[in-house]
């Protein structure tokens, strides 16, 4: 399957960014824990460099906890700060203004020998579709966030948002994209939901998942399905279809149906806590 992205949307955003680098001195990027890599923009390395950086680790709670701390160390070893999260209950949010003060103590430090002082941290939130950006904005500014109106040299609709006296973020319309040649990327991307399953096709992805789960966590098909696991995909994608009652008309087992099944079982975490990405 070839997965297909929309390079109109990054180009945009990349102009976007370009545009306002110059005002802030922190780049927040939110990805999924899940896909550590797959789910970041290697854009942004080239538009963030000389900047203080922080990697948010989201959906934490749905990734293996194991392999979400060798993604942090990963991370780390690049001179990138990163927290682990869960922006929908809240989890770790907490943590991230004393990391975030500690990514810019230089420029803190600068501004104090020049008798700037008080002059907030700002901070470039960024992220691709469906990992968690909007969410973490509004889990940290919390409801007493207040809109600090256009700064001179931001266009038009751009928002800060004071946290606090210590930071403020900058809130963008635009969305960064990951260009991917590696169909890898692109098949990982769909499999948490980041592309439209419209237009994927889903008993193909659902035979890439089994085959991963099968080989990386072997058991857990087993246990949750009640299937006898193995190399065969098609072979447990009718297990599944079979305990799980798809059935069409004429009693044909309904393929489409049990791969939407797995597919969200697996992107919600009833499967179990998994990440698809392992540090090399």
């Amino acid at each position: 399957m070839n997965y297909q992205w929309y390079p109109g949307h990054m180009t945009k955003a990349k102009r976007m960014m370009q545009e306002n680098i110059k005002l802030i001195d922190l780049i927040i990027e939110v990805t999924d824990a899940r896909i550590p890599l797959s789910s970041r923009n290697p854009d942004i390395d080239e538009l963030g460099k000389n900047k203080a950086r922080l990697i948010l680790l989201n959906k934490a709670d749905l990734a293996d906890d194991h392999k979400t701390e060798q993604w942090m160390e990963y991370f780390r070893e690049k001179g990138y700060y990163a927290v682990k999260i869960n922006a929908k209950n809240g989890t770790g949010i907490k943590s991230i203004l004393p990391v975030i003060m500690e990514s810019c103590k230089e420029k803190i430090e600068r501004d104090r020998r020049r008798g700037i002082l008080n002059r907030p941290v700002r901070a470039m939130v960024v992220g691709i579709p469906n990992v968690g950006k909007s969410t973490f904005i509004n889990a940290f500014a919390g409801k007493a966030c207040t809109k600090t109106g256009n700064k001179p040299g931001v266009t038009k609709g751009k928002q800060w948002i004071r946290i606090n006296k210590n930071v403020e973020l900058l809130d963008t319309p635009g969305i960064l994209w990951p260009k991917f040649e590696d169909q890898e990327v692109g098949a990982k991307l769909a499999m948490v939901g980041s592309i439209k399953d419209e237009i994927l096709n889903l008993e193909e992805l659902s035979l890439e998942l089994l085959a991963y789960l099968h080989r990386e966590y072997e058991g857990i098909l087993q246990e949750r399905y009640q299937i006898t696991e193995s190399e065969d995909k098609l072979n447990m994608l009718e297990q599944i279809a079979e305990n799980r009652k798809c059935i069409q008309k004429g009693m044909e087992l309904d393929y489409v149906k049990a791969a939407n099944i797995l597919l969200e079982e697996f992107r919600n975490g009833k499967i179990g806590r998994i990440t698809l990405e392992t540090v090399k």
